[in-house]
């Protein structure tokens, strides 16, 4: 599991995709989160913009992401 530390109150879900390097580009990013391979606490995760707070885990494409 690898852990993002959040320093704000929240993010969004296109700019940690971004920042973590899992998508290359914002473009990249958005055909991910539209082909459902971002689960967010259990539960698919369809909005580009879904604010991720302390505490969220996902899974995007085998790979398990806590938010702390």
């Amino acid at each position: 599991m690898r852990e993002f530390q959040l320093s704000t109150e929240y993010i969004e879900l296109v700019k940690l995709l971004k920042l973590l390097r899992i998508a290359q580009t914002g473009g990249h990013a958005k055909i991910i989160i539209e082909d459902g391979e971002v689960i967010r606490n259990g539960e698919p995760e369809f909005r580009k913009r879904a604010k991720l707070v302390k505490g969220d885990v996902l899974e995007i494409m085998g790979e398990t992401i806590k938010i702390v």
